[in-house]
């Protein structure tokens, strides 16, 4: 059986590494990345953040108590997507097998590779590259399979890179925390803790039973990936399929026009997205929290479109069934899936050349000067919404890339 060689790279502090190519002046001071109100929460942060004891998804609230000079920015999910875009072309470029997981990280398959070229050597050079054509800092991890290559990359950072050989896997997780495990949580991490398991060394101490009895099949996975044992494959990169955005507000809110100037800037932005990366949705789905936090959603099935005033009044139609004008509104969000490929479809019994002609001269200007820069009078209400939903931790609301 051929040895497997998988790559797994990670984009460090990413959004806080695009912000600082854009303004050099964010170099070395501590950033925090996403709400910029006290209900909002860190998406991303600096290195020089995390020293005060932040993380992701901390509240913001308690990350400015934590460090009162940090830097709060909202975020540019526009940069976000493009700086993406450049790294995701060129990893396409250079290795025969990829997966991308997230807006920042990637998995490559470099099986084979040894026959020809040294799989070490074509992940330092593709680092190297990376860094040189978009000035991102990048670290990776490579060794066998996709669980240790991450926790590598984890221990590699900042900026850095680690191979692990065959046969060390275990040496090399032994001494580690197990919270370094990918999917051990807060809660898991509590239990492991309570049975006094808290480096990986012990896990591969036990037996596979006892893992099972004290935590069920999640038990089972835990162990095989403390014991380095990780079959599953690089996926080859798909296609996106929806676009979205959310909106949580700083106090909960009945004002109805409000409202529907929001949804209407929501579907209007997103409809953007969705030419500027020459895909069509075929399904429309509104999503209302209330200030009970029960969360609910509605969707339609179109016919495939990305225009304006298509999706616009169906986003607005939707609302109009779910809201209940008795509750006060805590969030709303806005979702296009079944995505295909596709440029716009002109409908010739209602679509004037007026309004093609008029999409194109939008959309040209959102493409050189931003995409808040034209928008309908109904969304001049929502024109302070997040360029990045800092609420899920998600990559933002933008199609990743043209091919993606």
């Amino acid at each position: 059986m051929e040895l497997r060689s998988i790559l797994h790279l990670d984009l460090d502090t990413f959004f806080v590494s695009c912000e600082r190519l854009t303004d050099s002046r964010l170099i070395g001071k501590p950033i925090l990345i996403g709400g910029v109100t006290d209900r909002g929460v860190v998406a991303s942060c600096s290195y020089e953040a995390r020293k005060f004891g932040i993380h992701s998804a901390m509240p913001m609230k308690m990350a400015k108590q934590l460090c009162p000079e940090a830097i709060q920015i909202r975020g540019n999910s526009m940069i976000y997507s493009k700086k993406s875009e450049e790294v995701t072309d060129i990893i396409k470029e250079e290795v025969p097998l990829y997966e991308k997981t997230s807006i920042d990280e990637f998995y490559a398959d470099l099986s084979g590779m040894d026959k020809f070229f040294n799989s070490y050597k074509i992940a330092s050079e593709l680092r190297k590259k990376i860094t040189e054509k978009t000035g991102l800092p990048i670290s990776f991890g490579l060794s066998e399979n996709k669980t240790v290559s991450k926790i590598a990359t984890g221990e590699a950072k900042p900026d850095n890179q680690i191979k692990v050989d065959y046969g060390n896997e275990k040496p090399f997780l032994a001494p580690l925390s197990v919270k370094k495990i990918p999917m051990i949580g807060d809660k898991t991490y509590q239990t492991l803790c309570g049975l006094g398991i808290k480096r990986i060394e012990t896990i591969q101490e036990m037996p596979i039973e006892l893992m099972q009895k004290a935590l069920g099949k999640n038990g089972v996975s835990i162990w095989r990936k403390a014991n380095g044992i990780d079959n599953s494959l690089v996926e080859p990169y798909s296609e996106r399929k929806s676009v979205s955005t959310e909106r949580t507000f700083d106090r909960d809110t009945t004002d109805i026009e409000k409202l529907k100037g929001i949804m209407l800037a929501m579907a209007e932005n997103l409809a953007f997205q969705l030419r500027r990366g020459e895909k069509l949705t075929s399904c429309v789905t509104v999503k209302v929290r209330y200030s009970d936090f029960n969360t609910y959603t509605l969707q339609n099935r179109i016919p495939y479109t990305s225009a304006d005033h298509v999706l616009i009044p169906k986003v607005l139609e939707l609302f109009d069934r779910l809201y209940n004008k008795r509750l006060l509104v805590r969030l709303i969000g806005v979702r296009f899936s079944h995505l295909v490929s596709g440029g716009y479809q002109i409908n010739l019994f209602e679509d004037a050349t007026e309004m093609i002609n008029l999409y194109h001269a939008m959309d040209y200007i959102r493409d050189k000067h931003g995409d808040r820069k034209v928008m309908r009078a109904g969304g001049i209400e929502a024109r302070t919404i997040s360029r990045f939903n800092p609420f899920t931790g998600e990559p933002p609301p933008l199609l990743a890339n043209r091919r993606a």
